[in-house]
């Protein structure tokens, strides 16, 4: 977009986040796109029906997202412009800023670190709990410093260089699309058996929507942490995500630490393979480099945004 949206967008999160305040009033904005799909998901993915009627439905629900919310936001896009030129684009930046999460995602992981440099694993279990699905009450300090930088990096790309990528793109339709279908992945974008017919269109759209983002993230990682160019070459792919390899590649690189590897889900072990491999075990120290790795790699998220803007 001609109009400075995304550096707007991207400094009204840097300097609010989503307050909890907001949150406690209207919640966020993702919550309308869950109960979308919960409700989708209750009527058209009941068990009954066979594996190609409900592989249907989750193309169907896909396609009801795109349309809903990419009709409805360029309906509002044009109409601010319309009505009042290039102003508009003030609104607009308030429209996109909640769909950024460059500030709450640093404030989730920064928790996790202090309690680790205090000393107390149980504290930084609960914090890390909150922002990863493994299991994490049998982890110890490096288990969950390891989840807490793996988070950081592909959340950096799932909620803060995605939707400033399509924002850039696509204005305000392309960055709540992108919301609705990363908010459906994350929901039935599952492959156990309740999810796998219903959830596949979700995913594969993910995937696909991700599929540039992933490999900026990467590169502005390497370019954040001074390096990591050859871990990112060689392990990004050791991921069942085509996409979440990237950046975590590129911080287990700049970091020199290892990340993936086994993790237990619900008390049952996936031997995953590393990331770094030769890498050494992360700590709390390595939380606090990670996140002026994350902060950096979001600086250069506002020069891009300045160059769009200027040239």
């Amino acid at each position: 977009m001609a109009d400075p949206v995304a550096l707007a967008a991207l400094g009204l999160d840097a300097a609010l986040g989503w307050p909890p305040s907001l949150y406690r009033r209207i919640s966020h904005p993702v919550g309308l796109f869950a109960r979308l799909i919960e409700r989708c998901e209750s009527r058209w993915n009941r068990p009954n029906l066979p594996f190609p009627i409900r592989r249907a439905w989750g193309v169907a629900t896909v396609l009801f997202l795109i349309i809903l919310t990419g009709g409805s936001c360029w309906l509002v896009q044009s109409l601010l412009l319309k009505s009042f030129g290039s102003p508009g684009w003030i609104a607009l930046a308030l429209l996109a800023w909640p769909a950024l999460a460059q500030r709450s995602l640093h404030d989730h992981v920064r928790p996790v670190a202090l309690a680790l440099e205090a000393g107390d694993l149980p504290a930084a279990r609960t914090a890390v709990g909150a922002i990863v699905g493994r299991d994490t009450q049998a982890l110890d300090e490096s288990g969950v410093a390891r989840a807490a930088i793996e988070s950081l990096a592909e959340s950096y790309c799932d909620g803060v260089t995605a939707p400033f990528f399509w924002l850039l793109v696509c204005g305000l339709p392309g960055v709540w699309v992108y919301k609705a279908i990363n908010t459906a992945d994350s929901l039935i974008g599952h492959r156990e058996e309740r999810w796998r017919a219903f959830g596949w269109a979700a995913a594969r759209t993910d995937d696909l929507l991700n599929l540039i983002p992933a490999r900026l993230s990467g590169l502005l990682l390497c370019l954040a942490g001074g390096g990591g160019w050859r871990i990112l070459r060689r392990d990004a792919r050791n991921h069942a995500s085509p996409n979440a390899g990237w950046p975590e590649a590129a911080m287990a690189g700049a970091l020199g630490v290892r990340l993936a590897g086994p993790i237990a889900y619900d008390g049952v072990l996936h031997p995953k393979p590393w990331i770094g491999g030769e890498g050494r075990q992360a700590g709390a120290r390595d939380i606090r480099r990670a996140l002026a790795t994350y902060r950096r790699a979001c600086l250069l998220l506002w020069l891009i945004a300045v160059a769009a803007w200027l040239f």
